[in-house]
């Protein structure tokens, strides 16, 4: 050992003598933390280590919080379009016509927890427009009164009315759908179905047009480019099911509960049938989403345990540095407890600031998401986003407090398990052999 360090050992030994106990995270132990925190010259390689550890954190959590949100707001929205548009429980008759769907609809609206029935008629068509453009749609017949009720549609009517839509002999089309034919409020359009007129020739496709009473965008891109609602009376003539319907939709109060309410719904109709739930029918869809939401979480998890690990490397590499310092406290008195913790204050500190920029750069980002979409589509040039590939009209993002709660713990939780082990290796440290190597 030099005698530069001998004579500081001694001094510090002799004069001081033993030091008063100090408090666990004291004033003392915050003060050295925030020391070792700032940047010095000397330090350069810890302090890059340790942005890099603060950068890290940040990001990962932020891409956690953004992208649970999005995923959160995609099965949200595609959620509130697709059953606000779609029964949740549709009843479809076996072994004869539904003629009596009237009464069929009055019972089982009558079910506790059921919102509304609708009967129903539907088919494929070819749909052609004013500029000799045609594409595939869905024609969909129903009451006036249960098209009032469908909320997604009713109250997103860009042009038009559907009041005295039964009386109408009118459609409603979506904007999509108009925009493609080259449409307008007032234009009529031409619907072909394959199943038409018997003849002695055969069937043949029965044509006609309708003028457009109303033209809407429910936001869903799949439904505003493919969706014709028509008058119920209307949709049975033109689809030869004169006086029947072909299934009524069931709306329920809480479609989580669906399932509970299917056997009462079946008895409630009084007459064979068979039922489908929407989550069997859309059971792929929404399990695809989950487990895809499930890998994006583990995948952005791993950025935050990375950035742990630069914590580990930059405590080890202060902790070295430090070694000179850590005997020199350890022979004014410091425990190897108070060693412990400030190393610890050090680590933490880095992960804890880390999350909180992370959050507040996460939720930041959330809260102005479409803005953000538009702004880089103008920059690019390009169209980020595309609905006619992702569905939706806009980029949806819901923040869920709970899952937000659990990104930030984890982020906090890791850092503080990336601290242990170093700061333990620096409580035992032996001060005549660090004075002794310095």
């Amino acid at each position: 050992m030099s005698d530069g360090c001998m004579k500081t050992l001694s001094a510090a030994t002799v004069n001081t003598g033993p030091a008063p106990k100090t408090k666990p995270f004291s004033r003392f132990e915050w003060m050295i933390a925030g020391r070792y925190l700032r940047s010095r010259r000397r330090d350069a390689g810890v302090s890059v280590i340790a942005g890099f550890s603060f950068l890290g954190i940040m990001l990962g959590v932020a891409a956690l919080i953004i992208v649970m949100s999005v995923m959160n707001g995609f099965r949200g929205e595609l959620l509130t379009r697709i059953l606000g548009v779609n029964g949740h429980v549709i009843m479809q008759p076996m072994d004869q016509p539904l003629t009596d769907y009237d009464e069929v609809a009055r019972r089982l609206a009558g079910v506790p927890g059921v919102a509304f029935t609708m009967p129903l008629v539907q088919g494929q068509v070819l749909a052609t427009g004013s500029n000799n453009a045609s594409t595939g749609a869905l024609v969909k017949g129903v009451r006036g009164e249960d098209l009032l009720r469908l909320k997604p549609v009713a109250s997103n009517i860009k042009l038009g009315t559907i009041e005295n839509f039964d009386t109408s002999q009118g459609v409603a089309i979506g904007s999509r759908l108009a925009d493609s034919l080259g449409l307008r409020l007032g234009d009529s359009i031409t619907l072909v179905s394959p199943e038409g007129d018997v003849t002695p020739l055969g069937v043949t496709p029965r044509v006609k047009a309708y003028p457009i009473v109303a033209i809407f965008e429910i936001g869903l891109s799949e439904y505003d480019a493919a969706y014709v609602y028509m008058p119920l009376g209307e949709a049975q003539l033109f689809f030869n099911q004169e006086n029947q319907a072909q299934s009524i939709e069931i709306f329920v109060n809480d479609p989580d509960k669906v399932s509970a309410l299917q056997a009462p719904i079946e008895q409630a109709a009084a007459r064979p049938n068979y039922t489908v739930t929407w989550q069997r029918q859309n059971e792929s869809f929404f399990s695809a989403l989950e487990v895809e939401r499930n890998v994006m979480f583990i995948i952005l998890t791993l950025i935050v345990l990375v950035a742990a690990l630069n914590i580990i490397s930059g405590l080890f590499m202060l902790v070295k540095d430090k070694g000179r310092d850590i005997a020199i406290m350890r022979t004014m008195g410091a425990t190897r407890g108070s060693i412990m913790r400030v190393f610890l204050i050090t680590g933490a500190s880095i992960g804890v600031s880390g999350t909180i920029a992370g959050f507040a750069l996460g939720t930041l980002f959330c809260l102005n998401i479409e803005n953000l979409r538009q702004f880089f589509s103008w920059v690019s040039g390009t169209t980020l986003f595309n609905p006619e590939f992702y569905f939706l009209s806009r980029l949806p993002a819901e923040i869920d407090p709970r899952e937000v709660a659990t990104v930030v713990l984890m982020a906090v939780g890791l850092s503080f398990l990336a601290t242990i082990f170093p700061s333990w290796q620096a409580s035992k440290l032996d001060p005549v052999e660090a004075l002794r190597y310095e």
